[in-house]
């Protein structure tokens, strides 16, 4: 009993936060920005890697948080969660064409949360993974062409329309324009202006696609960067000491043209894939910039929160994997900067974040009452005083996969059908790289137990 106490205790100073900071005056607008498949490979995260000046730009002007962490690293599951404001479980948000209907029917997402409020509630291009998912949107708007995967070659564009596998990536001289995410961009601005001309609150929602598989950037992005000053992640292969269940194919790479049906590929396509990989963000942070440059020329920055997220990380080779679709750190990390007047500007916080968290932050923000319902937190006091750790504790889950991050440690543990238990446990502290786990190790039975139970708390305490 007493144990249990002390449970409930540990939950509450780290999961819910206390409500002394107040927003000072509400904003009117939500210009919520997310960009698919987006690590925080970037400057602003301390990696020169990749350059993205008007992410930069916009980070300058609001909050970055150094910890934020989706809650299931696949793209359909980790969009309906953040927008219903309810965590995955082993029977919701599972996979990547997941719906969010899953939340139930009394469940009122963040669209209809907005559209109550007489907000004008419009999605360009791709917020929820399947069309149509939420019905409220006063606008919903997708680009058009043959296919999604939007190949400008005609050899791709056949082998796509034919159903046959396409190239993983495409450097072309051609304009932004024929790429759906400069689309996006366009439809956006006009909106703005409108939104302008006819002073009416919004949120408004702007999901550019990539770097989203295809790779396809025009070729003045892939010009940005030399090849042969790619290097391949310190932490290459897979480690010894994780279970096998942390293993995937990477399937979702392999469907295209010239990627090996199993097995490693060779360097120099390693190093080709993170090249586009690099090109394509270039591509879409263009983009975003055309979009804050519009919000600036309009006057309407001054009334408007910016909210700037990525819906999972993304493996670069990182333990012989690709894609997302793992518990480790690359897959669920995410870039997340949240710009907006009264808040402080170019500053940096290592209070963790979520993004079950948005939902309830963007009520604070515009001064709305929140839903019942929300299991995140928000987060108005890391945003106005960005230097305090308001929040040391992460959940996120892939599958049967479970992971607790608490503080520097990476806890995951699947119970398989056999009721057997697998556990992986990375200390960032002393192996930032995920190289070694410690848990099979004795001296950490006890940390591994610990963790173990306090992540059997939280997940009851979130069904």
């Amino acid at each position: 009993m007493l144990m249990n106490k002390w449970f409930k205790y540990v939950l509450i100073v780290t999961f819910i936060i206390e409500g002394s900071a107040q927003v000072e005056q509400p904003l009117k607008n939500v210009l919520f920005i997310m960009v698919d498949d987006l690590r925080p490979e970037l400057n602003i995260y301390g990696q020169s890697h990749i350059k993205s000046p008007n992410i930069d730009a916009l980070a300058s002007e609001g909050v970055t948080f150094n910890r934020a962490y989706c809650n299931v690293p696949v793209c359909g599951a980790s969009r309906a969660s953040m927008l219903s404001g309810l965590r995955p479980t082993e029977s919701r948000f599972l996979r990547y064409n997941a719906s969010i209907h899953e939340a139930g029917p009394k469940t009122k997402n963040i669209v209809e949360y907005f559209n109550e409020r007489g907000y004008q509630t419009i999605s360009n291009n791709k917020i929820t993974h399947l069309k149509n998912d939420i019905k409220t949107w006063d606008e919903e708007w997708h680009p058009s062409d043959v296919t999604w995967r939007n190949y400008q070659d005609p050899i791709n564009r056949a082998l796509d329309k034919n159903k046959k596998p396409a190239a993983a990536y495409e450097m072309l001289d051609v304009d932004d324009s024929v790429y759906f995410d400069a689309q996006t961009a366009d439809k956006t601005i006009e909106d703005l202006k409108r939104l302008k001309s006819d002073n009416s609150s919004f949120f408004l929602a702007v999901g550019f696609v990539k770097p989203h598989l295809p790779f396809t950037a025009p070729k003045k992005y892939w010009d940005l960067y030399d090849i042969d000053s790619i290097q391949l992640p310190t932490q290459s292969t897979f480690p010894k000491t994780a279970p096998l269940i942390a293993k995937h194919s990477w399937g979702e790479l392999r469907h295209y043209k010239d990627i090996p049906n199993d097995g490693p590929i060779t360097e120099h396509l390693a190093k080709t894939l993170i090249h586009a990989y690099f090109a394509s963000v270039s591509f879409v942070d263009a983009q975003i910039g055309r979009v804050i440059d519009a919000l600036d020329d309009l006057d309407l920055r001054d009334n408007t929160v910016v909210v700037l997220v990525g819906d999972h990380g993304w493996s670069l080779s990182e333990h012989g994997l690709w894609a997302k679709h793992s518990n480790f750190e690359v897959a669920l990390q995410v870039p997340l900067i949240i710009s907006a007047p009264h808040f402080p500007k170019n500053k940096k916080t290592n209070s963790f974040a979520e993004l079950v968290d948005l939902y309830p932050t963007l009520c604070d923000v515009t001064k709305g009452e929140k839903p019942s319902h929300l299991q995140g937190n928000s987060l108005t006091n890391s945003l106005l005083r960005p230097d305090k750790i308001y929040k040391s504790t992460a959940l996120a889950r892939w599958q049967k996969g479970e992971t607790l991050i608490q503080d520097n440690l990476f806890y995951t543990e699947w119970t398989l059908r056999s009721n057997q238990v697998k556990r992986m446990l990375f200390d960032h502290s002393i192996d930032p790289n995920e190289t070694v786990n410690l848990a099979p190790l004795n001296r950490y039975s006890a940390k591994v137990e610990a963790l173990s139970q306090k992540l059997k708390t939280c997940k009851q305490s979130f069904k």
